[in-house]
């Protein structure tokens, strides 16, 4: 049985004059028995005054949390933020077995201001989800503070309703904000929901390392851990990963791009993962090879790029259009529709799931 709980965090109700929440709340790292609810203040603004050009301002930031143990598996949970208006939310944790859920999936929603907005108006259209994974480049320059309250202005309504799962995008900069942010530790990880493992990997390696041994090292460590992590996870009835860089493209000049997570494709086909849900191209791309569904899911805002060469031998679709991507799993079955921003099917396939021995 599902049951509602309101927990009230009192961290904002500290807030001295001149301070202001301008990111969240969002829960994140949501687990069946633990979650994090995090928000971001304004403390103060910089103006920066070039001779002879216009004043720039950028806000003061930092993050405030509170971590939240010993909760229930498959329960709702509301929340507020200090009493403050407008500071509410809620999410649900995972179940513990094969309970249905809902998960959205969408990316590169960097620029374009008003059409990210339209994309995820129509999102919540479709309901709800249950937990939602960004395919990276959030922001145009994760480094840039002022681009942050933007993408929280935009992406309000579906934060306070769900659990939050980004993958580092190239755009991020491995910025230290997404660290902090988003509470992750390192820009790869695991979790598990439902009957389903989730893997976040970590494609932007030319901001992993200043060095090119640097950033061979760092490939292959994460590499390692990606294998071992996939091996441990066998049983679950679905895998899926999320990454930045796709391992095949339509726009023939991304293709030199993507050689390192291409390198990847034998180990998803050996560990069975189910889907793998990319961004960093600005489109919808579908393929399936031996049996393992790729999905670049691209279009949450940023100029959309042609779809001019995609690899004819394992294209399923292939479109250019601002959308987002839903999947609602029940049991051993897992059913996926990308939706254009008009609300317009793009296209809608099943998952079969099941535990690999």
């Amino acid at each position: 049985m599902r049951r509602l709980f309101l927990l009230v965090l009192a961290g904002a109700a500290t807030l001295v004059a001149g301070q202001k929440i301008v990111g969240g709340p969002v829960a994140v790292n949501v687990t069946s028995n633990s979650a994090t609810v995090v928000w971001v203040v304004e403390s103060d603004q910089t103006t920066l005054r070039p001779a002879g050009a216009e004043a720039r301002t950028a806000p003061s930031l930092h993050v405030e949390k509170t971590t939240l143990t010993g909760l229930q598996p498959n329960t709702k949970y509301e929340y507020d933020v200090g009493g403050q208006d407008g500071r509410k939310g809620s999410f649900k944790t995972p179940p513990t077995g094969a309970a249905p859920f809902q998960f959205v999936v969408f990316g590169d929603t960097r620029s374009r201001h008003d059409v990210h907005r339209r994309v995820i108006e129509a999102m919540l259209k479709h309901g709800v989800p249950d937990l939602a994974l960004n395919t990276g480049d959030l922001v145009a320059n994760g480094n840039d503070s002022a681009m942050w309250p933007v993408f929280f202005d935009i992406e309000k309504d579906l934060l306070r309703q769900t659990a939050y799962f980004p993958a580092l995008g190239n755009h991020e900069r491995n910025s230290r904000d997404f660290y902090d942010i988003f509470q992750v530790t390192t820009p790869y990880y695991s979790f598990n929901w439902g009957n389903a493992h989730f893997i976040i990997l970590n494609s932007d390696i030319g901001n992993a390392a200043t060095s090119k041994s640097a950033r061979d090292a760092y490939w292959a460590e994460q590499t390692r851990w990606l294998e071992e992590d996939l091996e441990a996870n066998q049983k679950a009835d679905y895998r899926f990963l999320v990454s930045h860089y796709p391992p095949f493209s339509a726009v023939s000049n991304r293709q030199p791009e993507n050689s390192w997570v291409a390198a990847l494709v034998p180990m998803f086909e050996k560990y069975h993962i189910s889907a793998g849900f990319f961004g960093h191209d600005h489109n919808y791309q579908h393929y399936l090879k031996n049996g393992v569904h790729y999905v670049t899911t691209g279009g949450g805002g940023a100029p959309l790029y042609n779809v001019n060469r995609p690899p004819a031998d394992i294209l399923q679709k292939v479109v250019s259009t601002e959308h987002f991507v839903t999947i609602g799993v029940d049991g051993k079955v897992a059913r996926l529709q990308a939706i254009a921003v008009d609300g317009s099917t793009l296209d809608e396939f099943e998952i079969k799931g099941g535990a690999q021995q």
